[in-house]
């Protein structure tokens, strides 16, 4: 399933997506990065999300692997379900997670000990 988000966002898409609890994977077999969430403390079931940039915005393409692909034959399908109850929970998970991102405060810069009484520790 895929979820369109125009710009501006309110950060960069991979920071969005870690953020929403994915995990940055590279395949070593296609070299190619994207993020995954796992379902449970294996590493199959899991969602698995390729960031597309588009020239308004970020095409979020979503779906979910059941099990480890099986690339048997030449072939290049794998177990992913790209529709269905959970995968569109998740889309809804991470359209309204960003909708209401505001992105991570700047770190303040801390104040010594002293400023308190002198106004300043420089």
């Amino acid at each position: 399933m895929k979820l369109f988000l125009q710009n501006p966002l309110p950060d960069n898409p991979e920071a969005l997506v870690k953020r929403a609890g994915y995990a940055e994977h590279y395949d070593h077999n296609t070299q190619h990065t994207s993020y995954v969430h796992r379902l449970g403390t294996e590493f199959y079931p899991r969602f698995h999300v390729y960031l597309e940039a588009q020239g308004n915005g970020v095409t979020i393409d979503l779906h979910l692997d059941q099990k480890k692909p099986s690339y048997g034959g030449g072939s290049h399908a794998h177990a992913g379900e790209y529709d269905g109850l959970l995968v569109e929970r998740e889309v809804a998970r991470l359209r309204d997670f960003i909708s209401t991102y505001t992105s991570a405060p700047k770190e303040e810069k801390k104040k010594g000990f002293f400023s308190g009484f002198f106004g300043s520790d420089e």
